[in-house]
């Protein structure tokens, strides 16, 4: 995903209209997986710190373009929504600021019919008052962050069916090569303008504002994602058991896990074998390994005398043009902490970025399962550090 095109930032409004429809078809088309599966009533699902239930969601990625689209929030503050809800009770099932996740599964939320209902009154209103709106950025900014969000949710479905090992679409469960030939790059360094300039128009994340400079050293960076061939020598090298390649928090996140290869490694007859969606497959030596917490990239790294990229230089990367460096497969690890830019401010959606600063770590470019339209080398992603059921994988930096 070196070239990012249509990209929601600066869609106009036939444009965020027809993604807004794409957006809610394929929310639906996953939905329906879950259903299958018997999992869209609430009570069936496994209460998971890392999952919601599949009903819950859908009804909250409608809400959420109800809350700033249809009532004109002026933010997510419960004070804040100019008008009611087209639901009696929308604001206490599915705002997630006031709804605890662990109450997700208790809640008498509306028939799986009702919520379907309720998102398609939604989005047909959410269109109709698009149709009307002047092209400005001011204008079109909570169609977009509307947009932003409901894909951030799709791909949260398509991770959670692979996190309960359910079946996904056939078109979303090949495996990849790792793209581009191996072996570092070089690149100069020099000053990076960090982050994302308000002069260059359309929708910036507040944890992207704003633009500013700061000096990047000369690096050299793998051109590709570390692939599962290399992983595996690590794995077979016994790095799960040398605690020197461990930091004390992996150590201890390896502890309770009690495990010697990645979460979906399984071993088969002497050979390396995966759950994908529900299924075992052979593992794809050549693709990038994939649901990797933080802390095991960490100790890979240490293993190989290597080291993960800061976001500075991964934005560096991304930015300079070299034609060997890709990105796109998938979300990468990087060795920065999650913090604010100079100056940050919240913006509308308080809670996006705010509350997890200083405990998540950044990971930086797009999986397989992130819409062309949301990507872009400024983009911040962030997780905590032993989140390892996203579609995650990492490249290393060598040490000058």
């Amino acid at each position: 995903m070196n070239a990012i095109h249509a990209s929601f930032r600066t869609a106009r409004t036939q444009q965020l209209a027809d993604a807004m429809q794409a957006a809610r078809n394929y929310t639906l088309s996953l939905f329906e997986c879950f259903a299958a599966a018997g999992m869209d009533v609430p009570m069936r699902v496994p209460q998971m710190r890392i999952v919601n239930p599949p009903l819950w969601e859908l009804g909250h990625t409608a809400w959420f373009a109800e809350w700033f689209v249809l009532r004109e929030a002026i933010s997510s503050h419960p004070a804040d929504a100019l008008y009611m809800s087209l639901l009696r009770k929308g604001d206490d099932w599915f705002d997630s600021n006031m709804v605890p996740h662990r109450s997700r599964w208790s809640l008498d939320l509306p028939s799986t019919g009702g919520v379907k209902t309720y998102c398609h009154e939604v989005l047909d209103r959410v269109l109709d008052k698009l149709s009307r709106e002047p092209n400005t950025d001011e204008a079109l900014y909570p169609y977009r962050l509307a947009l932003a969000h409901e894909d951030m949710h799709g791909e949260a479905f398509l991770y959670t069916l692979q996190t309960l090992g359910l079946q996904a679409p056939a078109h979303l469960t090949h495996d990849e090569r790792a793209s581009g030939a191996p072996g570092d790059i070089a690149f100069p360094g020099g000053t990076l303008q960090l982050g994302s300039a308000p002069e260059t128009g359309g929708f910036i994340f507040d944890n992207e504002k704003f633009a500013h400079p700061c000096y990047v050293a000369p690096f050299r960076m793998d051109a590709t994602l570390v692939t599962n061939a290399q992983y595996a020598d690590f794995v077979e090298d016994g790095g799960y058991e040398r605690r020197e390649f461990w930091s004390n928090s992996g150590a201890d996140w390896l502890l309770r896990q009690e495990r010697s290869a990645p979460r979906y490694w399984r071993r088969d007859n002497g050979q390396w074998r995966t759950m994908r969606f529900g299924r075992l497959t052979t593992l794809a030596a050549h693709e990038p390994v994939r649901h990797v917490s933080l802390y095991e990239a960490q100790a890979y790294c240490a293993w190989a005398n290597r080291r993960l990229p800061t976001e500075m230089e991964w934005e560096y990367a991304a930015l300079h043009g070299h034609p060997a460096f890709r990105w796109g497969q998938l979300w990468e690890w990087t060795a920065s902490p999650f913090e604010p830019y100079p100056g940050f401010v919240a913006d509308r959606y308080r809670e996006y970025s705010a509350p997890w600063f200083s405990t998540h770590q950044v990971l930086r470019g797009a999986s397989f399962a992130t819409p062309s339209r949301l990507g872009s080398a400024k983009f911040r992603n962030f997780y905590l550090p032993e989140r390892d059921d996203i579609f995650n994988g990492f490249r290393t930096c060598a040490f000058e």
